[in-house]
Parts: C-alpha cells; structure tokens; sequence
C-alpha cells in the first residue's frame, strides 16, 4: 500500500504545482519560523527550511511521504525577501529594476526514517529595465505582495524578465518538478505510474 503524500506547505502556487503530478495528496502548514540564521547564504537558507518544514510534517505523520520546499532570492548575495504589501513590492521591483537575482527554490522529500534528500533548484532571472509606470501597473494586476522578489513567474511577471536560466522551468514558481519527480521515483512514488486519471 503507497504511503500517504504530504505536502508541508500552505501555498497555493506549490498546491497547483504538485496537482499536475495527478499524484493524490494532503497539505500541512508546517508553521516555522523562517527567519534567517545570522551569516546564513541565501541557498542555505532556503534548503533549512525546505529541510525544517518536511521534518516538522513528518514529526506529525511519520508514515507519509513528506514534501517540504522553500524559496529565497538573492541579488549580490543579499536576501530578497516577500514584499509584504503593494507600496513594498513597487519598491523592490525599482531595485530589481535591470539587476540579476537568483532565485533559489529548495526541495526536500522524506519518507520515515528510510529516505531524505535535498536539493536546491536555481533559477538566475535579469530583469528587464523596469519604468516606474511599468511597475505601478504589474503590480495593480499581479498583486505580488506574498513572493518573493515581487514578481509572480506564472502570471504576468513573466513580462518582467529579459531572461531566466534554469534547469527546470517549474523552479521559479517554487516547486522544482523534474527534480521532485525524481525524488518520488526513488521512493516508489513516480508519477508516471501513480497518477490518477
């Protein structure tokens, strides 16, 4: 009998991501403390609390296939964190405005005491030279005040990239599909033969 699967998350953009994979599954709010550790790299950030959040779930259901992930972006090694409001997000995008940011998303999949393995996914995004109207006007539609760097990849914050380098396109969205789809794979979980019609 599969074990159930649990994502150890409340986003709802991991959500729809993992229900591609057609693969039934649970979310749990791992509720963490996400703040970073003094001296802390941005990748090491974000693959503690992709490691944190699984644990935590796990701790809970210790018979479940566990997902945790995180994502943290970086411009010069700096942390770029979730904007929090509107005014906020128009402000980092400024910043952003014609700069490089790497942003890392951090997949980790344990399976009881058997199985655990991370990996962090980057996606290296330039962004376009922004104009202050051009700005006012994503954010009113896309309203990208919960993701980091201010700009939602799958809506229209595509059309604030020049360009993105990444080894897997679902990476900026914050789930890495190809990579977790390996994960599954090596804890009899894959995709291909576990999902629902």
């Amino acid at each position: 009998m599969t074990p159930p699967l649990i994502l150890a998350s409340s986003s709802i953009y991991r959500r729809e991501l993992l229900s591609r994979l057609k693969i039934p599954f649970y979310c749990i709010s791992p509720d963490v403390d996400e703040s970073p550790q003094q001296g802390e790299s941005v990748a090491a950030l974000a693959l503690r609390l992709s490691i944190l959040k699984a644990r935590t779930v796990a701790h809970q259901h210790p018979d479940a296939i566990v997902i945790g992930a995180d994502q943290a972006a970086s411009l010069a090694g700096q942390i770029i964190g979730k904007p929090g409001s509107l005014l906020a997000a128009e402000q980092q995008l400024a910043r952003l405005s014609g700069q490089t940011v790497v942003f890392h998303s951090a997949l980790t999949v344990l399976r009881g005491n058997d199985y655990c393995q991370s990996m962090d996914v980057p996606t290296t995004c330039v962004f376009r030279a922004l104009s202050a109207s051009a700005i006012q006007r994503y954010v009113k539609i896309d309203q990208p005040s919960d993701t980091a760097g201010s700009a939602k990849a799958e809506c229209l914050g595509i059309a604030l990239m020049e360009r993105m380098d990444s080894s897997d396109p679902t990476a900026i969205i914050g789930l890495p599909l190809i990579a977790l789809t390996h994960m599954l794979c090596e804890v009899g979980l894959d995709p291909l033969e576990h999902a629902k019609v």
